[in-house]
């Protein structure tokens, strides 16, 4: 018996060894790729040509080495790591430009981000930095936010309560504890179950990349759970955790805040998803300069060098297999035509459910694997958004690099569940959350390219049912109703900025219009206007979901990359982006990246001390 136990665990030892440190095949950040900055481009045609490059037949590349369905940053970040080992990749989108959530758009002078709010883990020596950095060949910067940089907002305005949010593993907690003295122990042990929790998250990249049986077996044994807290903590709902802890419900709110960045009210969201947010931003937040069309507009001439293209207008409507059901391709439809690409390996950075239900032939999306994955995951909830053109300065109208995450009081789960259970025309005037952000204030470079004009972008949840009577529109004439229902929500979301913006008022606003659940499908491709991929409520966090959806999908040659493949936001969809291309090119990217800003920081610190 203990013989046999012996050799298991041997053998067990080995298999993980292979699968954490086992790496055979080339690797993208060998070299140290960063150039000096070249002049930033502010031109829009000059960007275009990089952006906006039109699918037509003649321009798709010979003998590619992959095809990727989606230029999100998932499908980007995954074409530049092929394309840094020599592989030859042609990135396919349906929107007029490259970017997914990345893109940007412009109108009456002002440009719109439309996903890219703020973004962590950003020092010069953290792996995510030095990965983004070599991504871009070292030509993507970064500014900080504010200090704090997210306000918590509660209450109407006789009775508001604001909490500033300061980031530093220190700061964090004692500015906390000034807001709320008394509760220094509970604040101590959510941040310190918060890290170790997220700690664990690379059990989640393991699951995905090991073989099937030997995920099974972790799972099995409830080997998971013993080594990773990640596991243990992810059936535990944020709100079971969080009220643990204080019974000060406006402390509970606080702790609970940052759920929207991924769109599951406390009771229903993970706290394993929760700890990596937290972790997240704790040593701060930062912005591209430039504004989110830097990311692609870097990422693009990459890909380009080593042979392969990025397309817009190149919406794929299948794809296409071989006698044996091998991927081998996609078609691609122009005008009434179909284009046929053909290439070894197929990526999909548009979603399972785009992927599975609308890109497979019927017989394929029968088989029974990939109908066990459709019953795992469910839809997130739709995303609705709002873009504000001001007249004057940051100065002038007193913005800062900052968020405010706005809430009519401190009972979340309550206030959420009442909006989603009303009908449309009651919810729009109860807005239970509304985020808001002044992306020209975090970037440096706004007040040359837009003097005396300021951006506000205020995000919301909204459910796909109130607009779907529209979806089959002309996205730009929807009609009258469509645009009374938009401009309610328009109307109660100004209402609550003004009020924790007084300097803003209805003579600043020269621009306002907002983007549906529907908007999302039709410029970004989101099934039900998702803005987060599948939803990522407990379920999502459980080991089976885990080790089951993971880059190989069960059919040959055909893999998935971005937010569904590991988390949702940038950083999640980059590291589907890494967990598949630790697939495709046998090695374990992650931990590349990891060996990668060691080398960073100890090249940083010779050249400090010459």
């Amino acid at each position: 018996m203990w013989l046999f136990v012996s050799i298991f665990s041997t053998v067990l030892i080995i298999f993980l060894l292979k699968y954490v440190f086992g790496s055979y095949g080339p690797n993208p950040f060998e070299k140290d790729c960063r150039e000096p900055l070249k002049k930033r481009v502010y031109d829009k045609k000059e960007k275009n040509k990089v952006l906006k490059q039109g699918f037509l037949a003649s321009k798709v590349p010979e003998n590619l080495d992959a095809v990727v369905i989606g230029s999100g940053v998932g499908g980007l970040g995954l074409a530049v790591l092929l394309a840094k080992v020599g592989k030859k990749v042609l990135v396919l989108e349906q929107h007029s430009k490259a970017g997914g959530c990345c893109h940007t758009f412009s109108e009456k002078g002002f440009e719109f981000d439309v996903g890219i709010h703020y973004i962590g883990e950003l020092q010069d020596h953290k792996p995510f930095r030095c990965m983004l950095d070599q991504m871009t060949n070292g030509q993507l910067e970064w500014e900080p936010l504010e200090n704090p940089f997210d306000h918590v907002v509660l209450g109407p305005p006789e009775n508001r309560r604001s909490y500033p949010i300061y980031s530093g593993r220190t700061r964090f907690p004692e500015e906390l504890k000034k807001s709320f003295p008394g509760e220094e122990k509970a604040i101590d042990e959510y941040l310190r179950l918060a890290k170790k929790t997220g700690r664990g998250v690379w059990l989640l990249a393991l699951l995905k990349l090991c073989p099937v049986f030997l995920a099974k077996f972790l799972i099995h044994t409830g080997l998971v759970k013993r080594l990773s807290l990640f596991f243990k903590m992810a059936p535990r709902s944020l709100t079971d955790v969080i009220n643990g802890r204080t019974q000060n419900k406006d402390l509970r709110a606080v702790f609970s805040y940052i759920f929207g960045t991924y769109g599951n009210i406390p009771k229903d969201a993970s706290f394993a998803m929760h700890s990596l947010l937290v972790t997240h931003y704790l040593n701060g937040a930062w912005y591209p300069k430039g504004g989110s069309s830097e990311i692609a507009y870097h990422m693009i001439p990459i890909i380009e060098k080593a042979g392969g293209a990025v397309l817009v207008r190149a919406p794929v409507n299948r794809i296409l297999f071989n006698e044996a059901k091998e991927a081998c391709g996609v078609s691609v439809l122009k005008g009434q035509e179909e284009v046929h690409v053909r290439a070894p390996v197929v990526v999909s950075d548009a979603g399972i459910f785009n992927t599975y239900e609308k890109l497979l032939p019927k017989e394929l999306r029968a088989e029974p694997a990939i109908q066990e994955q459709l019953r795992m995951v469910k839809h997130g909830e739709g995303g609705l958004s709002i873009f504000m053109g001001l007249n004057g300065t940051k100065e002038e109208l007193g913005l800062k690099a900052n968020n405010y995450w706005i809430f009519p009081e401190n009972n979340f789960d309550e206030l959420m569940e009442d909006y989603m259970k009303a009908d449309r025309e009651e919810a729009a005037q109860k807005i239970p959350l509304l985020f808001a952000a002044c992306p020209s204030a975090k970037d440096p470079t706004w007040e040359e390219r837009a003097p005396g004009k300021s951006t506000l972008s205020l995000v919301t949840f909204a459910k796909y049912e109130w607009f779907e009577e529209w979806k089959d529109d002309k996205v730009t004439n929807r009609g009258p109703d469509y645009k009374q229902l938009k401009q309610a929500f328009i109307d109660s979301a100004l209402e609550m900025v003004m009020d924790v913006f007084p300097k803003i008022t209805r003579d600043k606003i020269e621009y306002v219009d907002a983007g549906t659940p529907i908007t999302n499908t039709h410029y970004i491709g989101s099934p039900r206007g998702e803005i987060y991929g599948v939803d990522h409520g407990v379920a999502r966090f459980s080991p089976e979901l885990s080790a089951t959806v993971r880059p190989q999908t069960p059919l040959k040659n055909l893999y998935l990359t971005g937010q569904d493949t590991f988390l949702c936001g940038f950083a999640g969809a980059l590291a589907g982006a890494l967990t598949c291309g630790s697939v495709l090119l046998s090695r374990n990217l992650h931990l590349d990246t990891i060996a990668l800003a060691k080398r960073t920081k100890y090249f940083n610190n010779k050249l400090k001390e010459e």
